[in-house]
């Protein structure tokens, strides 16, 4: 599996004025542009082919991972090697930045269904730019086997607080209880319910990894909410004809779409910084009394 999907499309609403006039997905965390972290991720799971479903607004994102002649001349006139470095590494020389345009703003399902002639016959990972994944993560490699290993596409959940289950996409897995890095059957995924209604307090993760043979009941899957074909609505199909699983994320996930999501990732990612780390910390802990 060497295909993933990453839609870049969306206006970034959430989190206006900053997005007026840049992609929300090119908001820095840290010192990386928010769809850097995700691109890398999917990289260091073996996906070489990053499809990019986006928007005419969403140029900066292309020019971030194409090569800057111009920069890179100046760095290299200034002997900035440390920087010319940091440059070169944005992007792994076999990696594939594959960039479609999304003409009307449908719903993730269209979103993908954009990038379908890319990826043709293949199995396929889709990952939402807006959900952020703690560092060092195996979640997405280990999504990838569990589907290999089952053939049944994997859906990415973590544990909310029973209190909050109302505000997520919820799924059932019948009771089952499993941990984290393990995949179990699910039977059904219920889009914010009640909380004394929800079948578990697993909400639905931003990763998936998918069986082809969604795209065909995408092309026949009828607008929901919003008028958007909505991917939970062909999941559920899919569910029903192939199965599927969930898949417990082991790491910790941070909704940078969000602000107060993206104060705290920020504050995390800055501690854990090899360069600043140290320093912050040390700031932080005279800051918070």
């Amino acid at each position: 599996m060497k295909k993933v999907v990453i839609p870049v499309a969306g206006l970034g609403t959430r989190f206006l004025p900053a997005t007026k006039a840049i992609p929300k997905e090119m908001i820095t965390l840290v010192d990386q542009p928010l769809i850097q972290y995700v691109v890398s991720e999917a990289i260091n799971a073996g996906f070489t082919d990053i499809i990019l479903v986006t928007h005419s607004s969403k140029n900066a994102i292309e020019n971030h991972f194409d090569h800057n002649f111009e920069l890179m001349t100046t760095l290299e006139k200034k002997g900035k090697k440390a920087l010319i470095e940091v440059v070169d590494n944005i992007l792994p020389s076999d990696a594939n930045i594959i960039s479609i345009r999304q003409p009307a703003p449908l719903g993730l399902g269209h979103a993908i269904l954009c990038a379908e002639p890319i990826l043709g016959d293949d199995d396929f990972a889709v990952l939402l730019p807006d959900v952020i994944l703690s560092k060092n993560t195996n979640d997405l490699a280990n999504m990838v086997l569990a589907f290999q290993t089952s053939r049944k596409s994997q859906i990415m959940v973590e544990p909310v607080a029973p209190e909050d289950v109302h505000k997520y996409g919820i799924v059932d897995c019948q009771g089952v209880t499993f941990s984290a890095g393990e995949s179990v059957d699910m039977v059904d995924m219920i889009e914010k319910p009640k909380n004394e209604e929800a079948p578990s307090n697993l909400s639905i993760t931003g990763r998936y990894v998918l069986d082809n043979r969604i795209l065909g009941i995408l092309h026949t899957t009828q607008e929901g909410a919003g008028g958007e074909i909505q991917l939970t609505d062909a999941i559920a199909t899919l569910m029903k004809e192939k199965g599927a699983q969930a898949y417990q994320l082991a790491a910790k996930s941070y909704d940078c779409g969000d602000k107060l999501g993206y104060l705290k990732a920020t504050v995390e990612f800055a501690m854990q910084h090899p360069e600043l780390g140290a320093e912050f910390k040390e700031w932080l802990a005279t800051e918070i009394k």
